[in-house]
């Protein structure tokens, strides 16, 4: 890379981009650097670093608002809430290992950027939903503002929502501002043994249909249930499927009683507490067991839960596949010897639902498509939206379709 600036403030992200923009020299933005291989190879000669706009401007715990720079390391964010007994509700995941980097080196602005969320997102919703508002240089080299500090404030169009996920392609961000909520008080854990996926998914089906407020649901085939460090869950030499309950502390022993008389007739159970609980779902959130585990290519699918077990039936039957499911079924993480883009994108196609490409190497990133094919109406309207906010293609051309 030619060059990489790395502006101390917006008014340094503003200059940056507005020469961009004049001398029309495309853009890599990258934060802490951790996410730099999720998506296609940027197409651009010059690199803008935005790790030196960290630090925490704004924190009002009694109001559940944070406002941040995006450069902010996200283990500096959750301490500082950890420091009130709150936290970001929607569980943002670090891949750092499983894009073949180190842990905790994920900003907050990635977070957003990407659109990222963990285990409770059924529950809590994806980082968007908690998106409040923002302040970003476009790719016109034009500062602006949007969104509020309350969910109130957002009048007309919320380009908070549309920001979050666009991976950087249409601002770069040099403020955010997010809603945090109350830590909970009690978690724990009910694990279900000996379950095969179409168990496992009725298992999860009933519990989150329940009224004991299931906050995480993932099943864990034998081999990956081997590869997390809890005890319980690698020593099970067994499927796992994990139920997660929180709250206040007679609640969730409550909650935690019902729901194990419930699913006593699927198999034998087994129950986490606190400490436990936190490491096995934030490995799920994280994709831990796929981490560390060179020359295989992982996809991230979304589906209906009702149809996880059967997306996944497909695949492993015509591949050497490894999975799990999280999101109550809805959410798969699949590791392949190599993308098998043609039977996974058949795979869904059948079942209704879209697929990532988050672990490959860079030629096939180039090749092939990381992010679901767009329709033609969609592209039509993604061109449109990259036009209002960066005509020229100066901000992370080429990350998501080519060309854009």
């Amino acid at each position: 890379m030619a060059d990489i600036f790395k502006p101390a403030n917006p008014a340094e992200v503003l200059d940056v981009v507005a020469g961009a923009v004049a001398e029309e020299a495309p853009l890599e933005i990258v934060g802490g650097g951790s996410k730099r291989a999720l998506g296609r190879p940027v197409e651009a000669d010059h690199g803008l670093d935005l790790s030196g706009l960290a630090g925490v401007d704004l924190y009002e715990p009694a109001e559940l608002v944070m406002t941040a720079q995006p450069g902010t390391a996200l283990a500096e964010i959750e301490a500082t809430l950890a420091e009130q007994n709150q936290q970001l509700a929607f569980e943002p995941p670090d891949l750092g290992p499983l894009l073949g980097g180190p842990a905790g080196a994920g900003t907050i602005g990635g977070v957003f950027a990407c659109n990222l969320a963990g285990p409770r997102r059924v529950k809590s919703g994806a980082a968007r939903d908690h998106f409040l508002g923002l302040e970003a240089v476009t790719g016109r080299g034009e500062a602006i503002a949007a969104g509020g500090r309350v969910v109130k404030n957002v009048t007309g169009y919320d380009l908070c929502k549309l920001i979050a996920g666009a991976y950087g392609t249409l601002v770069a961000m040099t403020q955010i501002t997010f809603k945090v909520m109350p830590a909970p008080e009690k978690t724990r854990t009910v694990l279900v043994f000996g379950l095969d996926d179409g168990s496992a998914n009725a298992a999860m089906t009933e519990a989150q249909s329940s009224p004991e407020e299931v906050s995480a649901a993932a099943y864990l085939p034998e081999k990956i249930a081997a590869r997390i460090s809890v005890d319980y869950v690698s020593g099970a030499g067994a499927s796992v499927t994990a139920l997660r309950i929180e709250g206040p502390a007679p609640s969730v022993e409550q909650r935690c009683k019902s729901l194990r008389e419930r699913l006593g007739p699927y198999g034998p159970l087994e129950e986490l507490h606190g400490h436990n609980s936190n490491i096995l779902w934030r490995s799920v959130g994280d994709a831990a067991p796929f981490a560390n585990r060179p020359g295989r290519s992982i996809w991230r699918l979304s589906t209906t839960p009702t149809a996880g077990a059967d997306v996944t039936a497909r695949i492993a039957g015509e591949t050497q596949a490894d999975y799990f499911h999280d999101w109550g079924g809805g959410l798969i993480w699949l590791s392949l010897d190599e993308p098998h883009e043609t039977l996974v994108r058949a795979a869904l196609a059948e079942a209704g639902g879209h697929a990532t490409l988050i672990v490959a190497d860079e030629d096939q990133r180039r090749k092939l498509d990381v992010f679901e094919p767009q329709i033609p109406g969609v592209k039509a309207l993604t061109a449109r939206v990259k036009d209002s906010f960066d005509p020229k293609r100066i901000l992370n051309p080429g990350r998501m379709y080519a060309g854009v």
